[in-house]
């Protein structure tokens, strides 16, 4: 008796009687999510850390038994549901962090019982694929020529500097707005550059005036990095003008649309991305305003030929004699040797819904912050940061100092009412509401905004 037919031995996901042991566990895995969802009973675990730590080390006993428990994966499952924070409940809305389409889902449920891995043709045939066709095709949405597969924004501006260093012989400078996202002065450090040059954004934004004046006197080779909504307040540099001033100085461009890139999709949002085919490189990330499961990342480049410093040989994965012979060469495509085809559920959402149906989620979201930014503006007792560009809203209780405003959301948090992020603008602390759930409604706004009106006045302030 083969292996794979043994009594004896757990089935595998794949591969003869594959889906027939999948699919008792797949009822069980969805028994589990519900039943955690109903023990949960809101967006977030109450109790806080402590709490949630505990009911977890109770779920989860010895981490590795002598023995093993059949019924583990219910457990975990129903624990690990039980203690999440929910994006697909209305009052989660901290952060850039989407409740991920159940068409989606379902195929990355494909791609792990498979397990393509992209470093070499042999591992992933149709995977790879799939993968070059769908990442130039979501680059030239873009206005670009070709895509990196990337786990996220982090690791697609991480990619963007490195290409700019090495087209740039060695070294480059960072150019960024104050605004800009953590992993771009990260990723400087991590490539040993110098330490960037930081562009003040007196209204959230890079200021083109203080950034030509930069460009003006800095030498040496530079990079500049604006940024498609920023991860505070969801706000656009101004790229046709960002973008003209690097044309006039004759520095590299990168943007960071991980955030914004989505509204590609959308005919009534679209323009606002006016300037981004100027880019040499383009962070985009679909597991924002792409409704992707975590990971769903790309770094659009506009010249291939750059890529070329990414090149490695592994005689195992790569031989020459294999490459000549036409078998596609994966190494290049990633810094990365072991990838999973995050490819697959980007396709299928792309293929399912088609740019109208993902058009529709955007401008559904962005709807949602208006209305919402509209009810703040609305209420006497509450201050609005400014009107939304993408759907971020920043506000918080107008009469409350930083502390009680930081102290509300917390209690917020520790009862699992209500998930809200955090944002320091102007020197004020803001609280920060990302709708990214097109399912949310009206009176979900309007409870939200009551339940930060509720705690604030618990802590000692007094809105309205």
């Amino acid at each position: 008796m083969s292996a794979g037919h043994s009594p004896h031995l757990p089935p595998l996901a794949s591969g003869p009687g594959g889906t027939d042991a999948l699919r008792p566990l797949l009822t069980t895995v969805l028994d589990a999510l519900a039943a955690g969802a109903v023990r949960r009973g809101g967006p977030l675990p109450a109790g806080g850390p402590d709490a949630v730590a505990a009911r977890v080390a109770d779920a989860l006993g010895d981490v590795l038994p002598d023995t093993g428990d059949p019924d583990a994966l219910r457990t975990l499952v129903q624990a690990l549901a039980e203690g999440a924070a929910d994006p697909a409940d209305p009052l989660c809305a901290a952060h850039l962090h989407c409740p991920p389409l159940a068409v989606a889902t379902a195929a990355d449920l494909a791609a792990s019982a498979l397990n393509p891995s992209l470093d070499s043709w042999d591992q992933a045939p149709a995977a790879s694929a799939l993968e070059a066709v769908v990442a130039r095709a979501l680059a030239g949405a873009a206005g670009l020529a070709d895509a990196l597969v990337t786990t996220g924004g982090t690791e697609a501006n991480q990619l963007a500097l490195l290409l700019a260093r090495e087209a740039h012989g060695g070294s480059v400078r960072l150019v960024c707005g104050a605004g800009a996202h953590h992993s771009l002065p990260r990723a400087a450090w991590l490539l040993g550059l110098p330490d960037p040059v930081v562009i003040p954004a007196p209204d959230g934004t890079l200021d083109p005036a203080a950034l030509d004046g930069a460009l003006s006197t800095l030498s040496g080779p530079l990079l500049v990095a604006a940024t498609a909504g920023t991860t505070d307040a969801g706000l656009i540099d101004p790229l046709p003008d960002i973008a003209a001033l690097c044309a006039a100085h004759g520095v590299r461009l990168h943007i960071d649309a991980a955030y914004g890139g989505g509204l590609l999709f959308s005919d009534r949002h679209r323009d606002k991305l006016a300037g981004l085919d100027a880019a040499h490189t383009v962070t985009l990330d679909l597991h924002k305003l792409g409704w992707q499961p975590v990971a769903a990342g790309l770094l659009a480049v506009a010249h291939p030929h750059e890529l070329a410093p990414l090149q490695q040989r592994a005689d195992y994965l790569n031989a020459d004699d294999d490459t000549d012979a036409g078998f596609p060469d994966l190494l290049g495509r990633s810094l990365r040797t072991t990838r999973r085809p995050d490819i697959l559920k980007i396709a299928v959402t792309l293929g399912t819904l088609g740019r109208d149906g993902l058009g529709a989620l955007v401008d559904q979201v962005c709807a949602l912050a208006r209305e919402f930014a509209a009810l703040v503006r609305e209420h006497p007792g509450f201050a609005l940061y400014d009107r939304p560009d993408i759907s971020t809203v920043l506000f918080r209780p107008a009469e409350a100092d930083d502390t009680a405003v930081a102290t509300a959301r917390r209690r917020l948090l520790y009862e699992g009412r209500a998930v809200l992020g955090r944002a320091r603008l102007d020197g004020r602390l803001w609280l920060k509401a990302t709708f990214l759930n097109p399912h949310t409604r009206r009176d979900d706004l309007a409870r939200l905004l009551t339940l930060v009106e509720l705690a604030a006045l618990a802590e000692g302030s007094t809105p309205g």
